[in-house]
């Protein structure tokens, strides 16, 4: 009676291993699936994100993000910069053009904007 309590036991200690093992690679390759139908979305995130990081420059333009991240249009760019964390600004007696800068660069960009 024992011995077949403890063979049921360790089959299903088994069994689970086995069922865990193959779901987490399930999982890992429906993820890696979800990631390369989503890539060009991800790719232009990191982009924007790119362009934005740079050291000299706080905003960057609309006109030259647009130039450089060709291939969406202006409303799908747009989006792929709020995804990436960037926040649409004006200038000061320029409210035709935009501006864009990454919002974990608010503080830099008053930093600097002070000292002129």
């Amino acid at each position: 009676m024992q011995e077949t309590i403890l063979i049921s036991g360790i089959s299903a200690i088994i069994g689970g291993l086995i069922s865990f093992f193959l779901q987490n690679i399930k999982h890992k390759q429906e993820m890696q699936k979800l990631f390369e139908s989503n890539k060009t979305e991800y790719m232009a995130e990191n982009t924007a994100r790119y362009f934005l990081s740079h050291k000299s420059h706080i905003e960057r333009s609309f006109a030259t993000l647009k130039q450089h991240m060709g291939g969406f249009d202006d409303d799908e760019l747009r989006r792929i910069l709020v995804r990436a964390g960037a926040i649409r600004v004006f200038r000061e007696g320029d409210e035709k053009d935009e501006w864009w800068r990454l919002l974990s660069r608010q503080e830099e960009y008053f930093e600097k904007k002070g000292r002129e």
